[in-house]
């Protein structure tokens, strides 16, 4: 499908504005981060044996990776569709549009995944060395952007305009980042509130993200595992079907 030539394309032009790019999707973890781990942090007990700041940065960690590669083909993909046009471009050479399609994924897939090691890899400037366990977390990570990529593309085959990603932003990324248990133990709810929240796909990567950063594997890692491997390629489908519908008219 020749995908492999989209993504060293939108890498090419990504290295001409890195810096900028990557404040932009870090921005909000690592003030979350000093926010919510150092000030709230302080006034909070432990969970589960881990101190709030210890609790959190698992999750932010799997957040920096949901922005970064939701933008990527929200924002970015929408201007190389319709300001810049380039995807005409890109069908003129044998690129088929499923190659362009999972170009896209999967480079949005590669830019949540540079955001999710640099955010790991920070940890220990706040004093939180991960076990060997975390190293885990980089396939974890990319499978993990690949929905969230998948995602974002989907709404872009849908929108006629930036503001459109408005809607996406405040009704499906924000709750997302709120209500997946990144802040609260999920099952610290009430029962009826636990099922809706372990129907998001982020629940499961958070569950997962906190136990290979501290090496707690529970007997639920697979069944978390094999719900954000098969949204993940539901999605990426659901995108490549969605986006030959807006191209090919």
């Amino acid at each position: 499908m020749l995908f492999h030539k989209v993504w060293l394309r939108n890498a090419r032009v990504w290295r001409k504005h890195i810096r900028a790019s990557l404040i932009g999707n870090l921005g909000q973890p690592f003030l979350f981060l000093l926010a919510m781990g150092y000030g709230l942090g302080r006034q909070i007990p432990e969970i589960h044996g881990l101190t709030y700041l210890q609790f959190i940065a698992p999750g932010l960690v799997t957040s920096a990776v949901m922005y970064s590669a939701a933008f990527e083909t929200t924002y970015g993909s929408y201007t190389r569709l319709s300001t810049q046009r380039t995807f005409e471009g890109i069908l003129m050479t044998p690129v088929s549009v499923e190659g362009l399609a999972m170009g896209e994924v999967f480079w949005g897939a590669t830019k949540g995944l540079i955001s999710g090691i640099i955010m790991l890899c920070a940890l220990p400037l706040f004093n939180l060395v991960p076990s060997p366990w975390a190293s885990l977390l980089i396939p974890l990570l990319f499978i993990e952007g690949v929905f969230f990529a998948a995602l974002g593309l989907v709404m872009t085959t849908l929108a006629h305009d930036y503001e459109f990603f408005n809607y996406f932003t405040s009704l499906i990324i924000t709750p997302l980042f709120l209500f997946s248990g990144i802040f609260f133990p999920i099952n610290a709810m009430n029962p009826a509130a636990q099922k809706i929240l372990y129907i998001l796909p982020l629940t499961h990567v958070v569950s997962l993200s906190r136990m290979l950063c501290y090496g707690r594997i529970d007997s639920t890692w697979t069944f978390n595992f094999l719900v954000i491997l098969s949204v993940a390629v539901l999605a990426a489908y659901t995108a490549t079907v969605l986006m030959r519908r807006r191209l090919i008219q």
